[in-house]
């Protein structure tokens, strides 16, 4: 079976790190349809990008991907440093992404400290809320970070 259809495969029934595998392999293809198929077909999935509004709905989060995927194609996005905390319905993967820019300097790569909550679904494992803010080259260094805010 091809790589391609083993992930959307894995998609449709697989564990919360399959679907993680599938959503990341999606981001880098920049294919909107394996990347929608990863999320759960409810009303109050929500993704947030760093420095960006909460998109809420399956709708909304379909467009801003397309509207990133129109930009440059794929985004070069690998998850590095990723802690899970799993229950029976539920799992909550936090990771650090690393990816690859294109600087006035050449090529480079920025970090991105990302939340990604999966529930088990009547259609298996779906991706129901990912939150990304703005990371630092020394969150890769460090696998425990003092916080500098409490709320």
């Amino acid at each position: 079976m091809p790589r391609h259809k083993a992930t959307l495969h894995a998609v449709m029934g697989g564990t919360p790190d399959e679907v993680e595998a599938a959503f990341y392999e999606a981001l880098q293809r920049g294919d909107i349809d394996q990347l929608m198929a990863c999320w759960a077909d409810e009303d109050e999935i929500a993704c947030i990008h760093p420095g960006g509004a909460r998109l809420c709905g399956a709708g909304a989060i379909r467009a801003a991907f397309e509207a990133m995927f129109a930009q440059g194609g794929a985004v070069h996005v690998r998850p590095e440093h990723i802690r899970r905390v799993d229950s029976l319905a539920s799992a909550v993967h936090h990771v650090l992404e690393k990816v690859d820019i294109l600087t006035p300097e050449g090529p480079g790569s920025a970090h991105v400290i990302a939340t990604n909550v999966y529930h088990k679904t009547a259609q298996g494992w779906r991706l129901v809320v990912h939150h990304a803010s703005p990371g630092t080259p020394e969150d890769a260094s460090s696998s425990l970070q003092t916080p500098q805010v409490l709320h």
